[in-house]
């Protein structure tokens, strides 16, 4: 008799983006709108975890890797290389590369999450109760038949996020 080998256990893949009514999530490579309370929020979920992003979305950081995190930029470009950050060249070894313990979470950008949310657990959106024409970048739909609510939390516009939203966690469904 063969003795079982115990399968490597797959890391959770949480997605994490602010998406508008209209699905948008960025235009001229930059985030649709300011919202304190947004990147606050963001900080909250991956602070102490692996986040993988895409190149693109690196170079939109204004102070390049972000700090509390391993940051895993997936390029096709073979010279790349940043401080504080690892190299991946597709999502596989973005994945395999995660060291920090929980969730390995995506942060952007439109490209990336087309091709992770087929492997996405969790979806920590904020919701902006508003809709941006002029964005160029968008997110995949999401089939609500594969999702449940997890948890969700209101907030109105106020003097410093200009305009509604909505904090909602979505598990798929199993």
């Amino acid at each position: 008799m063969t003795p079982k080998r115990n399968k490597p256990e797959r890391r959770r893949v949480a997605a994490v983006v602010a998406v508008a009514a209209d699905g948008a999530i960025g235009r001229g490579g930059a985030l649709l709108c300011h919202l304190p309370a947004d990147l606050k929020h963001f900080k909250q979920l991956t602070l102490g975890h692996s986040i993988v992003m895409g190149r693109r979305t690196f170079d939109s950081l204004p102070h390049g890797a972000l700090p509390g995190r391993q940051n895993i930029v997936v390029t096709r470009n073979p010279h790349f290389a940043a401080p504080g950050v690892t190299v991946a060249h597709d999502i596989d070894a973005a994945l395999a590369a995660a060291t920090l313990p929980g969730e390995v979470m995506v942060i952007g950008g439109a490209q990336l999450y087309a091709a992770t949310l087929d492997r996405v657990d969790t979806l920590y959106l904020t919701r902006l109760h508003a809709t941006f024409p002029d964005a160029d970048a968008h997110f995949p739909p999401i089939d609500p038949a594969q999702w449940e609510v997890a948890d969700e939390e209101f907030h109105p516009a106020d003097e410093r996020n200009p305009c509604d939203y909505t904090f909602v966690t979505l598990c798929r469904k199993a």
